[in-house]
């Protein structure tokens, strides 16, 4: 039993970086509360002390019992009489307090196993203290661990003397983790309520992204180059604004680094998460318009009272100002503090209409057609009068919707040709169903 705890002392101590003093002291406390189990009357000890031995493992318990005069002795648990104290210490008086040594017979043995539930809680608070004491001040730093175990969706990661916990709304969406896998985290709190002192890790707070460039981008750890703003759609994309007061400096090329590297090492830890990196700006329209490239914006309009910033661009390049499930706009959204509205220039439509209009209504003069089947013959490919007599009237038919005889003349009246001719050649094409003594005249009048 004695080598028991001795090797329970060093266990904690070793292992788990607890202080010797308080390892002793919550076996001490255990050992009180197991005699008071164990001994009839014992809880009405006050004063009650345990004593260990370190290198031997040998457990005493003392009752401090106050020095009462002989005829005032009323309480055996807590007074001791003035004559039987000076039998053991001759400078005993009234008032003063002596230890008694109390310790049952094999005590020990007993002991240990009656003690073992208060003594291992007593550790287990001494190690919540021990780990938030090393870790209150952490918060926000960046750590590395093993993923340990699975409670339900959270994730249990060992960071070597201590524990911590991932939630599951601290995960990436995207990643799988198994038992075993190294992994870096964001230290988001140390909680010390409810079950005692809980570190909180995630991979997915924005704060993580910024904590990767504060390691890997030298400007930002010195503070040549500031990390103004983040925002992140954790598994697929970020945005991050950069500013620096050093003219000399590129807050932009510093993030990416010579050839992409610093950049590709913070991606490569975010599993290939997207990541922008983008000039900040302290004018608001400026700031937006380098936030949604790739797309180039056409106008855009403030609302500053309502902190609403009108985004106009062109029809092709709306998808990428909206972004995939409207991430880009999103996300320059929360990057710049402003509601970003993406919407189509329709102006250039309203222009194209307008050419259109104006083209259908010269080609209908030349053609002395109605401006709507001018408008269907433009849309159809026929732009010029010249495009027009390159067409077939068999195409003209369907594409505007009229007669083929119409068609022809329309046809004629492009290549500046009578009707008569036109009009003699439709018989001919029509003839080509008829019976066969029919078709060498067709032919003649062709040819002449």
């Amino acid at each position: 039993m004695t080598t028991d705890i001795v090797a329970l002392i060093e266990f904690y101590e070793k292992e788990k970086a607890i202080d010797r003093e308080r390892v002793v002291e919550a076996l001490e406390y255990a050992f009180c509360s197991a005699y008071r189990k164990m001994v009839p009357g014992a809880d009405a000890i006050e004063t009650l002390r345990a004593e260990i031995n370190e290198k031997k493992g040998d457990t005493r318990i003392f009752a401090s019992l106050e020095v009462v005069a002989d005829d005032d002795y009323i309480d055996k648990f807590n007074e001791v009489p003035v004559g039987i104290a000076q039998k053991k210490d001759a400078t005993a008086e009234i008032g003063s307090r002596l230890d008694f040594d109390v310790t049952p017979k094999n005590f020990g043995r007993i002991a240990v196993q009656t003690a073992k539930q208060t003594m291992m809680q007593r550790l287990r608070q001494a190690e919540k203290e021990k780990i938030y004491d090393e870790f209150k001040d952490r918060a926000g730093d960046i750590v590395s661990g093993s993923v340990r175990r699975f409670e339900k969706s959270d994730v249990m990661v060992d960071l070597g003397k201590f524990e911590a916990r991932m939630p599951s709304k601290e995960r990436v969406g995207t990643e799988d983790y198994s038992v075993g896998d190294r992994i870096r985290c964001y230290v988001v709190s140390v909680d010390n309520e409810g079950r005692g002192p809980e570190i909180i890790l995630s991979r997915s707070h924005p704060n993580f992204v910024r904590r990767l460039f504060e390691s890997e981008v030298a400007e930002i750890s010195d503070r040549t180059v500031e990390l103004r703003a983040v925002a992140r759609e954790a598994g697929y994309r970020t945005k991050v604004a950069v500013y620096t007061h050093d003219d000399k400096v590129d807050p932009v090329g510093a993030c990416v680094g010579l050839r992409g590297a610093r950049v590709k090492n913070i991606v490569r830890e975010l599993n290939n998460e997207r990541v922008d990196i983008i000039r900040w700006n302290d004018d608001v329209a400026e700031f937006v318009t380098e936030a949604l490239k790739p797309a180039v914006v056409r106008s855009l309009s403030l609302d500053e009272e309502n902190r609403v910033v009108n985004v106009t661009v062109d029809e092709e390049d709306l998808s990428k100002a909206i972004g995939r499930r409207g991430q880009n706009a999103r996300l320059t959204s929360k990057l710049t503090g402003w509601d970003v509205q993406v919407r189509k220039d329709e102006s250039q439509h309203e222009q194209f209409v307008a050419r259109v209009d104006d083209a259908a209504t010269h080609l209908a003069g030349d053609l002395g057609i109605d401006p709507a089947i001018a408008g269907k013959l433009f849309r159809a490919g026929g732009v010029t009068v010249d495009m027009v007599a390159q067409m077939p009237a068999e195409y003209i038919s369907s594409e505007i919707g009229v007669e083929l005889e119409e068609a022809i003349r329309i046809l004629n009246a492009a290549k500046g040709e009578d009707a008569a001719p036109e009009a003699a050649e439709a018989p001919a094409e029509v003839s080509e169903e008829a019976p066969a003594e029919t078709e060498a005249p067709a032919e003649e009048t062709t040819e002449g």
